[in-house]
C-alpha cells in the first residue's frame, strides 16, 4: 500500500456519516438506526453535532467486525 493510499484510507476510516450513509453501509433502515439508539441497544458508538448524529466509519466497521461470527460444526 502507498502511502497516499494509507492516508486517504485513514482518512475515510475517520469520516462521520450521516444516519442514511450508515445505514448504507450497514445494509439496514436508518429508522433502525434510529431505534437502536433511542432504545440503547447493540451499542454502536454515535456523534452528536449539535442536533445532528453522525457515526464515525471505523466505528461501523469495527462494530460489524466485533459481531462476525461462524457455524460451529459438530
Amino acid at each position: 500500500m502507498t502511502v497516499m493510499t494509507e492516508k486517504l484510507t485513514a482518512a475515510m476510516e475517520k469520516q462521520l456519516l450521516n444516519e442514511d450513509e450508515a445505514a448504507d453501509v450497514l445494509a439496514i433502515k436508518p429508522q433502525t438506526l434510529a431505534s437502536w439508539r433511542c432504545r440503547g441497544v447493540n451499542s454502536l458508538p454515535f456523534v452528536k453535532v449539535g442536533r445532528a448524529v453522525r457515526y464515525r466509519r471505523s466505528d461501523l466497521l469495527a462494530w460489524m467486525a466485533g459481531r462476525t461470527a461462524t457455524c460451529a460444526t459438530r
